[in-house]
C-alpha cells in the first residue's frame, strides 16, 4: 500500500483551495506536542504550512464535524477520511444529517494509529515521538531516547481493525484497501461467558470511573441530536457526575441503546474517554448480538442501508428466542 504522507495531503488540500473547489479544509491540526493532534479547520493555504499534521496520532473522526461545519456555509469544505472515518461518514448522510454537496471528500489509506497512553505507560516525561521503519522513537525527559515496536502501541480499535477499505469519497489519494478479518468481538465473547455476577462487577468497576465529562457524547458521530436527553435539566442527571450507582451504569447503558443498529464501531468513545473505560465493548456487543440475530449488518457500508433494528422483515428473530439461544446478555 502507498505510504501518504503529510506532504501529499497539504499538497492536494492547496490545490483543491487554489482552484475553487473548496474554501477550506477540515483536517488535523498540529498541538503542543507530537501526541497532541486536535481537530482543525484551515481557511487559507499558508496556515496548512504551519499547522496541518498528518501521522500516527491523526486519529479523530472527523464525519461528526461535518454536521455544524456544513451548515455554517455554502461552500464546499475539504474533509479527509480514514477508512474507519468513512463508514461513520455513510451513515451520517444516511440519516440526513449534512449536506453532501457541501463536502469533498479525500480518501486515505491508514496503517493504524499509535495509543498515547500505551507510550506513556513505557515512557515518562514524553517530548517527540518519531517514527521510521516500525519503529518508534520516544524522545523523554528522563530516560533519553527509547526505541519501540510501532505494533506494540497500536490503539485498540487499529489492532483490530475491521476495513482497510474506504467506502466513501470524490477522490481516493493512494490505494483502497479491502475489509478485513478481524477479532473485534473476542472480548465480548469472554464477557458473555462470565456469570451475571462477574459481567455486573466488570461494568461496575468500569463505569465507577465515569466522571461525566460526556468526551464519549460529544465525540460520537452516532449521537448528533440537536438537544440531548442528559442535557435536560429537569431530567435529574443534567450533566453531573453520578451521584449513585444508577446513575453511573444508565447514562452508559441509554446511550448504548440509543446508536444501537447505528454504531460503526469506530472506537472514538473510548479513543477520547479520560477515565480510559473500554466503552466500545457495549456498543460491540450490540453489534454481535445484530449480527446473529438478523445476519451480518455493517453501519455505513452503503448510504441509504437500514439497521435491522428498523426495518421490519418476515425473517425477524422472535420474541423470547434470544433466550432460547442464549445470547443477549449484557
Amino acid at each position: 500500500m502507498q505510504k501518504i504522507n503529510r506532504e501529499i495531503l497539504i499538497s492536494k488540500a492547496k490545490e483543491l483551495m487554489e482552484n475553487g473547489t473548496v474554501n477550506r479544509v477540515l483536517a488535523w491540526g498540529k498541538g503542543e506536542f507530537d501526541y497532541d493532534v486536535t481537530p482543525s479547520v484551515f481557511k487559507d493555504v499558508s496556515s496548512l504550512d504551519d499547522g496541518f499534521v498528518w501521522g500516527s496520532f491523526c486519529g479523530a473522526n472527523f464525519s461528526k464535524y461535518l454536521v455544524k461545519e456544513t451548515a455554517k456555509d455554502e461552500n464546499k469544505v475539504l474533509v479527509f477520511l480514514k477508512p474507519c472515518d468513512s463508514y461513520s461518514f455513510n451513515q451520517l448522510l444516511t440519516e440526513h444529517r449534512f449536506d453532501r454537496e457541501k463536502v469533498y471528500a479525500a480518501g486515505i489509506p491508514c496503517d493504524g494509529m499509535l495509543d498515547i497512553n500505551k507510550i506513556k505507560e513505557k515512557c515518562d516525561g514524553i517530548v517527540s515521538v518519531a517514527e521510521n521503519n516500525g519503529k518508534i522513537t520516544v524522545d523523554t525527559l528522563y530516560d533519553g531516547k527509547i526505541e519501540l515496536d510501532r505494533n506494540d502501541y497500536l490503539s485498540e480499535r487499529c489492532i483490530n481493525c475491521k476495513s482497510k477499505k474506504c467506502v466513501a469519497y470524490d477522490e481516493l489519494i493512494g490505494e483502497n484497501g479491502e475489509v478485513l478479518e478481524n477479532t473485534r468481538f473476542d472480548e465480548v465473547e469472554k464477557l458473555e461467558k462470565m456469570t451475571p455476577d462477574e459481567r455486573f462487577a466488570f461494568w461496575q468497576n468500569e463505569l465507577s470511573r465515569c466522571i461525566r465529562c460526556n468526551a464519549c457524547r460529544d465525540v460520537c458521530p452516532a449521537c448528533t441530536c440537536e438537544k440531548c436527553v442528559f442535557d435536560n435539566p429537569n431530567s435529574g442527571v443534567e450533566n453531573k457526575a453520578a451521584s449513585n450507582e444508577f446513575e453511573e451504569k444508565m447514562f452508559h447503558i441509554i446511550r448504548a441503546f440509543h446508536v444501537a443498529g447505528r454504531c460503526t464501531d469506530c472506537g472514538e468513545c473510548s479513543r477520547v474517554c479520560p477515565q480510559h473505560i473500554p466503552l466500545h465493548l457495549l456498543n460491540r456487543k450490540f453489534i454481535k448480538d445484530i449480527n446473529a440475530f438478523y445476519g451480518d449488518y455493517q453501519a455505513g457500508e452503503e448510504v441509504g442501508s437500514r439497521a435491522p433494528v428498523v426495518n421490519y422483515t418476515t425473517e425477524d428473530i422472535e420474541p423470547g428466542e434470544a433466550v432460547e439461544r442464549g445470547e443477549g446478555d449484557a
